[in-house]
Order: C-alpha cells, then structure tokens, then sequence
C-alpha cells in the first residue's frame, strides 16, 4: 500500500527581551546556575506575574510577518503538569484564546510557491533546564531559564515531506532573525522543535495515527528524524501483521539515527487548562497593532525578488543572499559603493561564503568592511591585479585589516600588462613547451590553456590572462 506524509511542526523560540516574560530577571543566556531567579519565576506562593509589553510586541510582530488574523481579547491559561523543571508545577501558556491564528508562510524556494499553514501562535513562559551528573544517580535543576519569554508557532498538518518541513523551518528560522525576534541558536535552546507525523493511505480523507518526535537539536535532525518515522510506519503498516500505531511521544537518537518511545501522547485534557487567575485579560489595541506593524521590514521572499528585479542577480544567489540578513546587507552595501551587482554576488558566492565556512564565523564577525571588498574588487575590475591576486588580498585583508591597494604594492601583485614584457614571457613559454605547441597546431586547442598557465607561473600569477591568451594565438598562428 502507498502512503502520503503528513507532517506538522510545533515551533518554539524564546524571544529577545530584556527580562523574563511575567517578573523583572534577566533573559540573559549563560549565567551561573540559579543567578537569575526570584520568587515569581520561582513560584513562591503569594507572588503575581505581570506580562513583559516587549514580548508582546515581538510575538505580534511575528504573527503579522505570517500572515495571521490576530485575536485582540487573549487569554492566558494555566497549563497543569508536573516536571522538576516547572518550578510552579503548571505553565503560564495560552489555550482557548491564543494570540494569532490561521496565518501562512509561503515557501521561498525559487521553484514553487507552497504556502504552509500557521494553525496558531501564541505566548507562554519557558520551563528550567535538568542537568545530569555524569555518573551521579540524581540530576540537577537550573531555573535560569524558567519564565523566559517563550513563543510557540504551530502548523497545520499539510507539510507533505520531510524535505519540505526543512525548507519550512529554515524559512522560518530567516524570518525570526530578520526581526531580530530571536537569535535561533538551537545549541543555546533559544528555537525547538517538535515534529509530528502520521501517514495515510494515498487519496484517503482521514489523517493516520500521529507520532510525535521529540529531542531534535538541529534542522538537520528534524529532516533525518521524520525521514526514519517514514520508513518504520511504512514497513509497519505494510508488514505481514498489518500493525496498528498508537499515539505516542517518540525520542530521536542522533547516534543511532532512530526513534524510540518516550510516553503516550498527551492530549489537552490531560494538562486540565484553565484561566490564569493572577492575570487579567490582554487587550491589543488597533494602534498598538498598527504601530507594531510599521517595525516590520522588508522580509526575506520581498528581499529575493528585488534582488532579482533591481540588481539583475540570478534567483539562486538572491536566495542564498537573502536568507542571511547580515550577509545581505554587507552585499547591498558594497553594491551602493559602485561595483557591478553580479559581481559582487560572484564573490560573496564563493570566496566570502568559503571563508565563511572555514572560520565557522558570521559575515559580520570577519575583518572585513564594504568599503574594503568594494577596493579588492575595483582593483580586479580595472585589471590592477589578477582575480588570484584578488582572492589573495581578500585574505590578508580579513586577517590583517590592511588597505588592499596598500597590500597589493606590499606583496608586488600589480598586474603586468605590458605587451612586451607578456610577448617576451609567451616566446620563452613557446620555447619551453614544443609539445603543446606541436598539439595545439595538430588541432588539440586545449593545448593552449596549458601554455597560457605556464606564463601565469612564469609570472607568478600576476600576468594579465587575456593579454597573454592574445598574444600566444598571435604567436601560434603565424606561420
């Protein structure tokens, strides 16, 4: 029997305020354990929460970015539930009236257009963090984290592979960080996800047994976490006994790339949601939707197609330019300064991206200014230097922090293009190589990209490349 996917993603990202989402402690990452805690947070009896404006704001603003209807009368909810992490032994979460509902996110994947559905977003609090003495037969509890403004962002099931709840949640993950929502660092925990899953049979209406996975540190995880729930449902659902799911919490294992059983899954019932009676109904205003609104930017999938329409750059590059904000920025920045738009994605392409790569560093923490690179790439334009000599000087510029031309006359890497000197170079590598000359007059005329690299060695790359290439036709076509 043939199955169709059906995928649905429980998003959660803590936001960037200042303080915790209902008392004054700092949301800061990395402090000592326990640092950053008082009785609200910590649930001593007699305290009261006071919901944090800032994480109000922030949550709207990413549910206007995804186009949901927003509730103006929300509710907050106790969520029921013992864990040691959860001081209070419930959460302060949102249920019946959430923030936003019935929202989407359109796929900014050049080749199509799906939307993916937004079932919901809404506020809650985050919970404390266990931590397991290696060896020991007890754990540790830190609240550091407990009460962190925390936003939840949920989908329909119409995610129809894995592949495409990757793309969603990379989609996702641009659009937080272009609004500076959250810092999406899933090693810190700032961004989790749960994934659920179930599959039916192909052209059935009613959706199968849902799975969901836990325990995913990476999109990477997500991806190869839903791709094994795929095949174990398939080949128990296609088996000799024709087993029959259950609904149930399931853990992924990054080292043996499986999924294990974890508990039964709850359903709201089980968590007994009820008003938070300490707080009072929120009303959001049309001005203060309206004010939020206005801190929108332009988000990813407007900033590809202007890159495309304005700068004339090819859809991959505006792709891979835009889904970092930093590094589309630095890029629009050095094209205001002059140099071709192409060429300069060129670059950023492969030789920043390259660079990028091996230092494991954002754009924005390299050595390397607009004005910098806008200098390297004049000075490859007008024929200065070589493009070798280029990718050089970018170098010793993002480690020394010199000015290009300053290291171009430092390191002798100005271009030679004097036609004598480059003739005299061409004869000597003609005379060196009768073989490749016998090749190229025989018709090889690959031969002649070997003789046009034996004059940039002879040069030490600083020979202008079509001068020399003219020079050895002129010189191999006489008679």
């Amino acid at each position: 029997m043939e199955f169709e996917v059906v995928i649905g993603l429980e998003v959660h990202t803590e936001m960037l305020t200042a303080s915790k989402m209902f008392c004054g402690c700092a949301n800061r990452f990395g402090g000592s354990p326990n640092s950053q805690t008082c009785p609200v947070c910590l649930g001593f009896p007699g305290t009261l929460p006071v919901i944090n404006e800032k994480a109000v704001e922030l949550a709207l603003k990413t549910a206007l970015a995804l186009n949901c209807k927003i509730n103006k009368d929300n509710i907050f909810a106790r969520k029921n539930y013992f864990y040691p992490d959860m001081p209070k032994n419930y959460q302060i979460s949102q249920f019946e009236e959430p923030l936003a509902v019935n929202g989407c996110l359109t796929d900014t994947a050049t080749t199509n257009n799906n939307k993916i559905h937004i079932r919901r977003v809404h506020m809650e609090e985050d919970v404390g963090k266990l931590i397991h003495a290696e060896g020991r037969d007890y754990s540790l509890v830190d609240f550091n984290r407990a009460g962190v403004p925390l936003l939840e962002i949920v989908t329909q099931p119409d995610i129809k592979s894995p592949a495409a709840a990757y793309i969603f949640l990379t989609n996702l993950k641009t659009i937080l960080q272009y609004l500076e929502i959250s810092d999406c660092n899933m090693e810190e925990g700032s961004l989790r996800c749960d994934a659920n899953i179930s599959l039916k049979p192909v052209g059935q209406e009613e959706l199968g047994t849902k799975v969901e996975v836990k325990n995913m540190n990476s999109f990477r995880a997500v991806r190869l976490a839903l791709e094994y729930e795929v095949i174990r449902q398939t080949l128990l659902l296609n088996g000799p006994e024709k087993v029959n799911l259950v609904q149930e919490t399931r853990l992924w294992d990054e080292t043996s790339g499986k999924t294990f059983p974890m508990r039964s899954k709850e359903e709201a019932q089980d968590y007994r949601y009820l008003p938070e009676p300490d707080l009072l109904p929120l009303k959001i205003s049309d001005q203060f939707i309206e004010k939020t609104k206005d801190t929108i930017i332009e988000l990813p999938l407007a900033r590809i197609k202007r890159f495309i329409d304005s700068h004339q750059i090819p859809a991959y590059d505006a792709g891979v330019l835009a889904a970092d904000k930093n590094l589309a920025d630095f890029f629009e920045a050095v094209v205001r300064l002059g140099p071709e738009p192409k060429m300069v994605s060129n670059w950023i392409m492969t030789e920043v991206l390259s660079i990028l790569k091996e230092e494991k560093k954002a754009i924005g923490e390299l050595n390397l200014t607009p004005e910098s690179f806008r200098e390297i790439l004049m000075l490859v334009g007008e024929k200065t230097i070589t493009a070798a000599s280029g990718k050089e000087i970018l170098r010793l510029v993002i480690q020394t922090g010199g000015n290009p031309k300053d290291l171009v006359a430092e390191k002798g890497l100005t271009q030679i293009s004097d036609t004598e000197s480059l003739e005299k170079m061409a004869r000597e590598a003609l005379a060196q190589n009768p073989k490749s000359v016998e090749d190229y007059r025989s018709g090889k005329k690959n031969a002649l990209g070997f003789l046009v690299g034996a004059v940039m060695k002879q040069s030490l790359g600083k020979a202008n490349p079509k001068m020399i290439q003219d020079i050895l036709l002129q010189l191999l076509d006489a008679v």
